[in-house]
């Protein structure tokens, strides 16, 4: 029943691996810089954050980041470069291969790929700094990534399917997806926002995937409102990009 995403997923995993060192360099070059320059660079002029120090608050960002931006470039870029340059998604639909295939397969291709590139920044943030690794909490901050990579496949899969330009991918990723990161506390705790715009910065995907895994991460604590936030978003999104990828293939 899953062949066809199966075998999607396989193709990109083997596309992925050719190039795994210059790509993994790429993905580690960016959050380590923005490490250095935040953590490290402000961390004796900010005090302790929600009772843990500044350096180790921005790790789980950091880390939820680069898995979520992976996820989003694989679908975005990926399914623009197959459908636009090289033809793949017309070869694909030559085959007994559905809709719910192309994007179940490029939704587990960006998991896969986003895992990768988060456990590669994971493991020298780790390095970095004496963070309080506790392997049972890993299970509760896989769940976030897992749903959080999801939605970000899925958004990118509908970018990818809709976006015939390259230089609007670049544009709609700098103009709304790195706000939407950086406004959900991925450097500093919600409590600034007034009280009163706080309940609908909550409600933002990006917001209780940033916050709720963090708080997965160093306490191991779930979140009910935020994972269901989250179910919500991943099921929406991925109905939607089965909608328009059938709609836009139909043309």
């Amino acid at each position: 029943m899953l062949r066809g995403a199966y075998c999607i997923w396989e193709r990109d995993l083997k596309v992925f691996s050719r190039n795994l060192l210059p790509e993994l360099i790429t993905v580690v070059a960016f959050p380590i810089t923005f490490f250095l320059a935040f953590a490290l660079g402000l961390q004796n002029y900010i005090l302790d954050i929600e009772g843990v120090p500044y350096a180790i608050f921005v790790v789980p960002g950091l880390i939820s980041m680069t898995a979520a931006m992976g996820a989003f470039d694989d679908g975005a870029w990926g399914l623009w470069f197959h459908r636009v340059v090289q033809g793949t998604i017309s070869e694909y639909r030559c085959n007994p291969i559905t809709v719910y295939d192309i994007i179940l397969g490029k939704i587990i291709s960006g998991f896969t790929i986003a895992c990768l590139k988060g456990s590669a920044i994971g493991i020298i943030l780790f390095l970095l700094v004496d963070f309080p690794f506790r392997t049972p909490f890993l299970l509760s901050y896989s769940l976030f990534i897992f749903l959080g990579s999801m939605i970000f496949s899925c958004i990118g899969s509908i970018c990818g399917t809709v976006i015939d330009k390259p230089e609007n991918l670049g544009r709609l990723e700098a103009v709304v997806i790195w706000p939407l990161i950086f406004l959900a506390g991925l450097f500093f705790p919600l409590s600034v926002y007034p009280q009163k715009l706080l309940p609908y910065i909550k409600l933002v995907p990006t917001t209780a995937l940033f916050d709720g895994a963090r708080t997965a991460l160093l306490a191991g604590k779930i979140d009910i409102g935020y994972l269901m936030i989250l179910f919500f978003c991943a099921g929406l999104s991925f109905i939607s990009a089965v909608i328009i990828f059938e709609k836009k293939m139909h043309q």
